[in-house]
């Protein structure tokens, strides 16, 4: 997985699967979350995201009060986050 980071939005590349990936993605947003509660999260070809990433982006919307709108390009990872019910929480929308 690689992040880069544009303002407010996170680029997302490659597939998330591991607690690095974790590590890498929380670095980048932790600080963004210090001076702004509004973050792009654009999850380019990512299939799926991990438990503890899923755990990480809520605990930011529910308990931090970050609005995240998360741009997602596979179909398969926008049809997980529904399946969890987790689209409207992430307000995420199919980018592509």
């Amino acid at each position: 997985m690689d992040v880069e980071v544009s303002g407010n939005k996170v680029v997302i590349t490659g597939n998330i699967k591991g607690m690095a990936d974790l590590q890498k993605l929380k670095a980048v947003v932790d600080p963004m979350v210090a001076s702004s509660k509004d973050i792009v999260l654009d999850v380019r070809d990512s299939l799926s995201m991990t438990s503890s990433v899923i755990g990480y982006l809520n605990k930011l919307v529910l308990k931090d009060g970050v609005n995240i709108v998360m741009q997602v390009g596979s179909s398969q990872l926008m049809s997980l986050l529904e399946d969890l019910n987790l689209k409207s929480t992430f307000n995420a929308v199919k980018s592509r």
